[in-house]
């Protein structure tokens, strides 16, 4: 017989309507296994949960004390990191000046909808690798398909996004900031006779860039003392990055001297945008000056000959406030247009550039396209790995899943991703679409920056960028 008080039953009501809300949420009713557990903690209580309570030993009540307390803390960490919000810290300069190094962000997971996690046996607060073991934080069983719950709205052109890197599905240990597919073709290029691509048809060009890789992967195979151990990563245990959304599903998108064109209008640059210039001054900079436009030690990567020669990157405000100083600028002029040593598709000779790129048909759900030769570069990657086919180019012919074709449909929508530090961001000119199942969230606010350049004694903490709401950031 059951000898519930009238409080324990409102407890365990109010948690059975909080808990099965959230399984309805996440259109999943797995989770009904705990309800069992659910009601012996509230109402029978046949399992001792709290036996160490009882115990003579202070040190067992102590010690069980705090294990409980971290348990707790974990579980909850988990659940609230898997469907609410995280942590994230901006590691580099891509999206200066908009966002800054050392800004500490408050990312929802509730904006696009959180997903399912697809490795849900995890360490809480790592992304892929235990510290100090240095080894997996995850476990690779159980795996559940991509799945993602309802939320408040959808990714917006020119949101800032949290997404997992597309390309870090396979990454060499050793250098895992490094896109793996870029390193073994440039090393695989590195290694051959140089070939003329302006000449070859595009079979006979897949055909050496093939080879390409296939040479550099090998050679990164046999050199782990170099590259590392070569890994595989799951989706949601992929680095995380921030970028601006720039093109939606369906778009087509260009970039025709530094602008961004969508459908073949020019879409609105971000309000504190950069590009890097070649700054000629009469000595060095003053610090309280690049202190006060917002030029970091790192964009002063200076030069010196007899007038100090600056290649760093600067927002419309900051290269104005520089022209003006005729007592230190002599002349700020463009940096040199190239593709930064391969840009995407880096299987294809396109004779794209950081500032005159595509155009590209950003893939969409349900919309199919024509595949040729000639465009394959471009959706191979989105066919094979992110949408798990088999694809193959035999005798001139294309077969998905073993059946020749000349036609694809896309089981998810793309996306286009670009830091805001235009010519300082490995963003989608260099490693493609990010696909729907790679989203992670969005940034809500700065709740912290750091100023790497500072003490903390001399402006390290940015306050007035304390409590900064990121959709305010254009």
């Amino acid at each position: 017989m059951i000898q519930a008080t009238r409080k324990q039953w409102i407890k365990f009501g109010i948690v059975i309507v909080l808990y099965l809300l959230f399984l309805l949420w996440l259109k999943s009713w797995l989770g009904l296994i705990v309800v069992p557990f659910i009601f012996d903690a509230y109402i029978t209580k046949k399992i001792p949960w709290y036996w160490w309570k009882k115990s003579k030993n202070k040190t067992v009540v102590t010690v069980m004390g705090w294990v409980d307390a971290i348990v707790f803390a974990l579980v909850a960490v988990y659940f609230v990191n898997l469907y609410f919000f995280q942590n994230y810290v901006i590691p580099s300069s891509s999206l200066e000046k908009s966002l800054l190094v050392g800004d500490y962000l408050f990312v929802s997971k509730m904006s696009y909808g959180a997903r399912i996690p697809q490795t849900p046996l995890h360490m809480p607060l790592t992304q892929h690798t235990l510290p100090i073991f240095n080894c997996k934080s995850y476990l690779e069983w159980p795996k559940w398909d991509y799945k993602r719950v309802g939320g408040l709205g959808e990714v917006k052109l020119n949101d800032i996004v949290v997404f997992n890197f597309p390309a870090g599905d396979s990454v060499a240990s050793a250098v895992q900031a490094e896109d793996l597919y870029r390193l073994a073709y440039q090393a695989g290029k590195d290694l051959s006779q140089p070939i003329d691509m302006n000449s070859l048809t595009p079979e006979q060009e897949r055909q050496v860039y093939d080879y390409y890789y296939a040479v550099g992967r090998k050679y990164i195979d046999e050199n782990p003392q170099m590259y590392g151990k070569v890994i595989t990563r799951p989706v949601d245990r992929r680095e995380n990055y921030v970028k601006r959304c720039v093109g939606l599903p369906g778009q087509t998108l260009q970039i025709k001297d530094r602008i961004i064109y969508l459908d073949g209008k020019p879409n609105k640059e971000p309000d504190e945008v950069q590009y890097r210039y070649i700054v000629r001054t009469k000595g060095m900079l003053p610090e309280d000056l690049c202190h006060e436009l917002g030029i970091s030690l790192e964009d002063q990567m200076a030069y010196y000959t007899q007038e100090s020669v600056y290649n760093m990157p600067l927002t419309a405000k900051a290269k104005a406030a520089l022209l003006a100083r005729k007592d230190l600028v002599i002349s700020i002029d463009n940096v040199p247009d190239d593709d930064a040593g391969g840009l995407y598709p880096i299987n294809k000779n396109t004779g794209w550039t950081v500032d005159n790129y595509g155009p590209v048909w950003i893939p969409k759900k349900g919309e199919t396209i024509d595949l040729t030769l000639d465009n394959l570069p471009i959706y191979e990657r989105p066919i094979k790995v992110y949408e798990g086919n088999q694809l193959e180019v035999k005798d001139g012919k294309i077969y998905i899943n073993g059946q020749q074709t000349d036609q694809y449909t896309f089981k998810m929508d793309y996306y286009w991703m670009m830091g805001d530090n235009r010519h300082n961001s490995a963003d989608s000119r260099f490693w493609g679409f990010v696909p729907e199942d790679h989203i992670v969230g969005k940034p809500i606010f700065v709740w912290l920056s750091l100023d790497q350049d500072r003490g903390w004694f001399n402006g390290k903490i940015r306050w007035n960028r304390l409590f900064k709401m990121v959709e305010s950031i254009k």
